[in-house]
Order: C-alpha cells, then structure tokens, then sequence
C-alpha cells in the first residue's frame, strides 16, 4: 500500500456483525461439503476513494465464536488438533495491498492463524452503497478466496480406508460483508 492518499479522499468504515458473514467451507471425507463460520469479529475498512490501491481493510475474527452448528465438531476446531483457541484466541487479516477497480478488485493480506502468517488474496466484488433508514450509509461487498490449512500448522487428518483423507487440505473462504460509514 501507498500512503498517498489525501484525508479528504479517505472515509473508514466498520463491518456490521448483524449483516456480515465470515464464512469457511472444507470437505469432509472427501464427499461432503461442511460450512462454518465465525460469529464474533472486528473489522475496519479505510477506503480511498479516488485510488482504490490506496484502501486499508483489518478484521479480527474470535476463533472460539466457529460455528458449524455441530457442536461436538465446533469443539475439536476449537481444539488444539485445529485452531487452538486456548493459546491462539484470535485469527486476523489486514491487507498489504489492493489491485484493480473499485468494482472488482483483489485484496492481498496477511491472514494469521494459530501464531502463523501467511499472504492470502482474495476476490472482491464491491456490491454497493445505500443510506438505511436511520440516517447511515452503508456499502456491501463480496470476497471469495481459499487457503491450504496445512500453511497454518492445521495438518490433523485420518487418512480414509477408501483412499484420500477425512478432512480436506483446501479451505474455501467465502464472506458477505456490509460496512456502516463512521463520522
């Protein structure tokens, strides 16, 4: 990132948790596709709006609020066969650099997982900008990427009778956000 943007041109936004997901998809045994997502994040985006490269995002997601909606498989991702959350209480991202158009764009960032950093670029699609009906302004985007677990020290797996492997190595990352304008 450039710091060459000018205040005016700025605006930060924060991601509204109620109209936010944080979602990762995996495959287990190798047939079935299995979502969760986390339900407890911090996130800020400084956008410039006249030189899209220029734009900052930073979340910090609470690795202990995973959600797969299956409680006994939350509890070993929670564990230290995953995400560790007794040591590693937090997953983040916060971008190193932003490429393309306001509409469609790649976000590269540091994405750090159980004390591990690793870059991560994602697809983003900017979904677009709206007052709400209590005097705010909101905008909307769409980020779609994958990482391979095994980069961050998550490399648990039973290998399957059948062949492959129980817990699959590529994790999909998939995120509707919306973001509230501040001041």
């Amino acid at each position: 990132m450039t710091a060459t943007a000018s205040p005016a041109t700025r605006t930060t936004w924060k991601l509204d948790p109620t109209h936010t997901t944080i979602e990762f998809v995996a495959k287990h045994m190798m047939i079935t596709t299995v979502k969760g997502r986390f339900t407890e994040f911090d996130g800020t985006i400084v956008a410039d709006e006249e030189n899209v490269a220029d734009s900052q995002v930073d979340v910090t997601m609470k690795a202990a609020s995973l959600d797969t909606r299956v409680e006994q498989r939350d509890q070993h991702l929670r564990s230290a066969d995953f995400l560790d959350v007794e040591n590693y209480a937090d997953v983040a991202f916060k971008s190193t650099r932003v490429e393309g158009e306001k509409e469609k764009f790649k976000l590269t960032g540091d994405l750090t997982i159980r004390g591990t950093t690793r870059p991560v670029t994602l697809d983003v699609t900017f979904e677009g900008t709206g007052k709400d009906p209590w005097g705010g302004t909101r905008s909307s985007f769409s980020a779609h990427g994958k990482i391979d677990r095994r980069d961050y020290g998550l490399t648990w797996n039973v290998a399957l009778e059948t062949g492959g492997i129980l817990v699959s190595n590529e994790v999909k990352i998939n995120i509707e956000a919306q973001a509230v304008l501040q001041g």
